[in-house]
């Protein structure tokens, strides 16, 4: 009997290549562009992407030898779900894995866009040795995050990881989610079994607008922006907005107004309407912080993401 094989056409971290390998599986980890993927597909029973590899009716239709098809993160947009599954093929994803680097890395553009951190480190290079004290007049207008309102749209995993570390600085948390009500965020004291519980009630999404300080949205792709023109009057003055979800949540052009005219005192951009090729006035307005998609990118996120990947892949096949 012939090995099944899987396609990593994104890659896959080595831990859960190894557990794939160690399960009898042939792992191959070539990168197909879209025009050259449909042939080479056809010879592999499974394919695990990322965010990049498109996963549509037609490819799937053209691969009738294809059983499983797993994303390497949360969101599924890349992928054809429904269809899929109604095929019967099986269709898994790794919601857990990043919820950690993903709300590090909202906190982290929390802290910059806070301190000026973005201006320093574009500013500095070119004249921190002619304008010392000028950029450090500039960029001393900064806050602390503490006793700040955190509201997160979306509480999932990740929103609730953020809530986490929020509550950790001393930060309010407001939460806003049609699909949950309440829930419990223990943090847990590093080093001992001490933790702390923290029960948090979700609130109406116009309140989380008018009372935040910063605001980090983590909802699947929308229909329409969450945030618009028609929100940004009812903003609080000078809120911090963060995207590490989905292009388009926020609407761009709203953004660059709200920025402009003061209503948003920062952004903290890490997704993109029309990615690889962001808009430039986003790209170089100076009051965005910018990462090029990187949210689940750590190498502890990575290893998980193949860690957890390879165990649903191992277990569909072994039924």
């Amino acid at each position: 009997m012939s090995k099944i094989r899987i396609l990593a056409n994104d890659g896959i971290d080595d831990t859960g290549k190894a557990m794939l390998e160690a399960a009898g599986f042939e792992v191959v980890t070539t990168h197909y562009k879209a025009d050259e993927l449909e042939e080479q597909l056809k010879t592999f029973d499974a394919i695990t992407v990322r965010s990049a590899t498109q996963v549509r009716q037609p490819l799937i239709d053209a691969c009738p030898n294809l059983r499983v098809i797993g994303r390497g993160g949360v969101g599924m947009d890349n992928i054809d779900v429904a269809y899929a599954r109604g095929k019967g093929l099986g269709v898994y994803n790794t919601p857990a894995a990043s919820s950690r680097s993903v709300a590090e890395l909202v906190t982290g553009h929390a802290f910059t866009l806070m301190r000026q951190l973005h201006l320093a480190n574009r500013a500095m290079p070119v004249t921190g040795n002619t304008e010392f004290a000028k950029l450090k007049k500039q960029c001393s207008e900064g806050n602390e995050l503490l006793g700040k309102t955190m509201g997160i749209i979306g509480f999932g995993r990740i929103g609730q990881e953020v809530a986490r570390i929020a509550l950790g600085l001393g930060m309010k948390v407001i939460a806003s989610d049609p699909f949950v009500q309440k829930a419990t965020i223990v943090i847990s004291v590093h080093g001992s079994d001490q933790t702390i519980s923290v029960d948090i009630q979700t609130s109406a999404i116009a309140d989380l607008l008018t009372q935040s300080d910063v605001i980090t949205i983590h909802i699947p792709k929308a229909d329409k922006p969450v945030i618009g023109k028609e929100e940004l009057s009812i903003l609080k003055k000078g809120v911090i907005l963060i995207n590490t979800a989905r292009g388009g949540v926020f609407d761009e052009d709203a953004l660059i107004e709200g920025l402009n005219s003061g209503q948003i005192g920062g952004a903290g951009l890490d997704v993109f309407v029309g990615e690889p090729t962001p808009r430039a006035d986003i790209l170089t307005h100076p009051k965005v912080s910018l990462t090029p998609h990187i949210g689940g990118s750590t190498a502890e996120a990575q290893e998980n993401v193949g860690r957890e990947l390879a165990g649903l892949i191992i277990d569909h096949f072994s039924k």
